[in-house]
């Protein structure tokens, strides 16, 4: 690897062990083997760096879940099996990638103040919804995007809500049954309740 991949790859490390706020230039340097000087001229600033080593995590993961997502339940599994199996690798999930959903939460709340930050968050969430939807519905997004946009949506806000709650009590966490089983117990609802 040449320095500026070791850097993103030092990068990548640090924000796992100390997120993006206790991560420090020295600290990638060393974790790269480089020297500081190599920040700057790769990247001109250490936010610069932590924010692209950030979204090459993020978009490593999403590939990650889509593989893990992609190995379907059974091929005569129903949809509510499938969902069902797939909330279940997610969930699984957290507990490995516990530092990445921390930083994204550390994050969220410096938005405003890091312009980058919201682009390339708003990007990485229009992926993920489209992919999302393409793994749960099967849904082509070239087929019918404002569909899977809208689907992916959904899942997106069920990741986001239990990963949130994970963070906090992950023993209180829903489990992908449990999941399911709200879910059909929401959609009987709009099935018998007054339009």
């Amino acid at each position: 690897m040449g320095n500026r991949e070791d850097l993103l790859a030092g990068a990548k490390r640090c924000l796992m062990e100390k997120g993006y706020g206790g991560t420090t230039a020295r600290d990638v340097a060393a974790a790269a083997g480089t020297s500081l000087a190599a920040i700057g001229y790769h990247f001109r600033t250490t936010k610069t760096l932590l924010n692209e080593a950030l979204i090459e995590a993020m978009a490593e993961w999403g590939e990650e879940l889509g593989r893990a997502l992609a190995d379907d339940a059974a091929p005569d599994a129903t949809p509510a099996q499938r969902f069902e199996a797939a909330w279940e690798r997610i969930i699984d999930s957290f507990d490995r990638l516990r530092p990445l959903w921390a930083i994204q939460f550390e994050l969220i709340s410096q938005m405003d103040r890091v312009p980058e930050l919201r682009e390339a968050f708003a990007t990485a969430n229009r992926q993920a919804r489209l992919g999302l939807a393409e793994i749960f519905h099967r849904l082509d997004p070239a087929v019918d995007e404002p569909a899977a946009l809208t689907l992916g949506a959904f899942h997106q806000a069920l990741l986001a809500g239990l990963a949130t709650q994970w963070l906090v009590d992950p023993q209180a966490t829903l489990s992908a049954k449990e999941l399911t089983h709200a879910l059909r117990t929401v959609a009987a609802g709009f099935r018998t309740g007054p339009s």
